[in-house]
Parts: structure tokens; sequence; C-alpha cells
């Protein structure tokens, strides 16, 4: 059960509920993804290491942002960050990282993967805050959507 922190937005109650709920859920899932960015970052091998390895670096780099955006937006609406460790274990909806994958190419197909995934869930989140009142928090989802599908173009890009 979510508790509420006292707060002066006008946001009804209800719509920061479901709001916090959804943005925990994304920061999960966020967390996780530029954990599984920054472990092909450091591991890749193979003749586009160099363009892969920046790359990589970007993505985990743009992900931090948006993880920072959307736990804010957590804390703005009266709710607490779910993102430590171990919060971000058991709630991530992202299939596990294959840490022993080395290829340039299987870690494209791995992340692209999982930005597909995560950009499918973060527009029915985007409707669900819509729904709920909550513009802003659909709006900042709408940007972490549109930053999911730029990355999954340059990833698919690599695979084509």
């Amino acid at each position: 059960m979510t508790i509420l922190n006292p707060t002066l937005n006008d946001l009804g109650e209800n719509a920061r509920l479901a709001s916090v709920g959804l943005l925990n859920a994304a920061l999960a899932d966020l967390t996780d993804l530029s954990n599984a960015a920054r472990m092909a970052h450091w591991t890749v091998r193979g003749p586009h290491f160099a363009a892969l390895h920046e790359l990589f670096g970007k993505f985990y780099a743009d992900l931090g942002g948006e993880i920072d955006d959307v736990a804010e937006r957590v804390v703005q609406l009266g709710g607490t960050p779910d993102g430590t460790t171990q919060a971000v274990g058991a709630r991530t909806r992202l299939p596990a990282y294959d840490a022993t994958l080395r290829d340039g190419i299987a870690h494209c197909r791995a992340l692209a993967e999982r930005y597909a995934a995560l950009a499918r869930t973060t527009r029915a989140a985007v409707d669900e805050a819509a729904a709920a009142g909550d513009a802003d928090t659909a709006d900042l989802l709408t940007g972490t959507s549109r930053l999911l599908d730029k990355a999954l173009w340059m990833l698919e890009a690599h695979l084509a």
C-alpha cells in the first residue's frame, strides 16, 4: 500500500496514487535498463567496439537523466521513489540481462528487446496517467517514450 506524504500539490489523491504507482514501476524498469546498457558498455567486444562502447555509454547517461526525472516526480506527488537495488530487482518487468554477452551485435539485440518492452509499457503508462488526470506525469512519460524509441531505432540500425 502506497502512503502519500503531505503536499500542496492540487492533484487529487487518487491521481497521485495512480501516478506514483506508474512512476515507481517505470523507475524499476529504467534502472534495470540503465544497468543493462552499462553492462553492455563495459563488456562489448568485436569489430564495432568503439562505436558501440560510445553508444552504450550514451544510453546509460540518457537513462540516468530519465531515472532522476521520474524519481523526482514521485516525490513531487508526495510519494517515495522505490529505487533501491532490492526494489529494482524485485519490481523490474524486464528479463534478466545475460552477463556473459560480449559480442556487440548480441548486446544490440538484447538491449533492443528491452528497449522495445519498456517503450510498450511506458506508452500504456502515458494513457493511464492521462486517464487518472495527471497530465504532467503523462507528459514526462511521453518524453521517456521518445527517448526509448530513439535508442531502439539506433539499436535496430545495427541489427539491419
